[in-house]
């Protein structure tokens, strides 16, 4: 894929239109969580320093085309201008009479934010004439909101069409992230996916096991492969109505010669709760009792896990082993995780991963700084390693 970035414009006194991910957690009317203003600050901070106009457009929520007043993008000036160490202007609308009479206020190096652009029905409509009208605000445009680049709207995806059209710095860091994993990656390349439901990931699954020289699956995902296997799996989550599916899946892992690492052992409980009393269980004979569940996998699993990640040169992660909120279950994605960033920080490994539950335990795992890349994105991350194009990407390549 080739696509512009910040190096390749001319900054000096144009004006600059952004897509950032300002879908900010609020809490009482303040932001509860400056991420993603962080995130957005190494464009800020490039098109400052070239001497631009940044004028950036955000959503927050899902007003569907109306002007929701809570939905306001307001409270998030105060805190990106203490992150930026500067005034940051706000305009009411984001392509009327009041967008347009701040922006002409502006100075190079200004920093202004406009509304809501999910308040206006041409948003998510991709609208072209909404398109344009946004566009008449600005001279170049930077989409560096990777986590909305898998919706085609007038923002992420339009805009691109009617202005020079650059990825920002944190859409660039994910793009060549992901080409890493997926894209060109050193082989062997190993992913680890979990979750609860096979039904959720049948697109990625499918994608992966075409690309991938080992799969290992865990998450209550994995108990419906071994309940298509044949196995006993006691009162464990399962999709019985998913067997078949699995059963295709491990067929087209098998013809592509990926190596699915399924669970042996599994730490099985009667109850889901901090300490609970839990014992390590085999998978075959039967030794999962009727009203037993499983919430993590086993030692074994785990050690066949970490042995295929020594032969791995690339990791994709997406979704926990076990339930890793609630101990003991934790142990076999906490030790996955410290054992992959220690190799990713060894420069053995290519690790990335994403997904929100992905990331939650990773943090818990004290592993995500070591991580090559760890993606906030979400639904993007998840389409793009489904396979799928995602139209905000595709505009800034075209």
């Amino acid at each position: 894929m080739t696509f512009k970035t910040l190096d390749d414009a001319d900054l000096s006194g144009k004006r600059a239109l952004v897509r950032v991910d300002f879908n900010v957690p609020m809490q009482d009317g303040a932001v509860s969580d400056d991420t993603r203003l962080r995130a957005a600050l190494p464009t800020i901070e490039k098109l400052r320093a070239g001497g631009a106009k940044v004028i950036l457009l955000a959503h927050f929520d899902r007003p569907k085309g109306k002007r929701v007043p809570e939905m306001s993008l307001r409270p998030v000036v105060g805190p990106l201008a203490a992150l930026i160490g500067a005034p940051v202007a706000f305009a009411d609308d984001c392509a009327g009479d009041a967008a347009r009479a701040a922006v002409a206020a502006m100075k190079d190096g200004d920093v202004l934010l406009l509304e809501n652009v999910r308040f206006e029905a041409g948003e998510e409509k991709n609208d072209p004439e909404f398109a344009k009208a946004l566009a008449a605000n600005g001279d170049l445009y930077v989409n560096d909101a990777f986590s909305a680049a898998h919706r085609a709207h007038a923002s992420t995806e339009g805009l691109a069409r009617v202005l020079p059209a650059y990825a920002g710095e944190q859409m660039r860091r994910e793009l060549e992230a992901l080409e890493l994993a997926l894209g060109k990656p050193q082989r062997p390349v190993m992913g680890i996916v979990g979750g609860a439901k096979v039904s959720t990931k049948l697109d990625l699954l499918n994608n992966l096991v075409g690309k991938l020289q080992f799969l290992a699956i865990g998450g209550g995902m994995a108990n419906t492969f071994r309940y298509a296997q044949g196995y006993d799996i006691g009162a464990s989550l399962c999709e019985k109505d998913m067997a078949d599916t699995a059963r295709e899946i491990l067929q087209k892992a098998e013809a592509a010669g990926c190596k699915m690492i399924l669970p042996t052992d599994a730490v099985v409980a009667r109850e889901l709760s901090p300490g609970a009393v839990s014992r390590v269980a085999p998978l075959a004979g039967g030794a999962i009792d009727a009203d037993e569940k499983i919430f993590d996998v086993g030692p074994d699993t785990l050690r066949e896990i970490l042995a295929a990640m020594g032969e791995a040169k690339t990791l994709i992660w997406n979704g926990p082993l076990g339930v890793f909120e609630v101990q003991p279950f934790d142990k076999a994605t906490v030790e996955a995780a410290q054992e992959a960033a220690r190799r990713a920080a060894s420069g053995a490994l290519v690790a990335v991963a994403g997904g929100g539950d992905t990331v939650a335990a990773l943090n818990a795992a004290g592993a995500t700084g070591d991580f090559t890349f760890v993606s906030t994105a979400g639904g993007a991350f998840l389409e793009w390693m489904e396979g799928k194009e995602l139209p905000g990407v595709a505009a800034l390549s075209s």
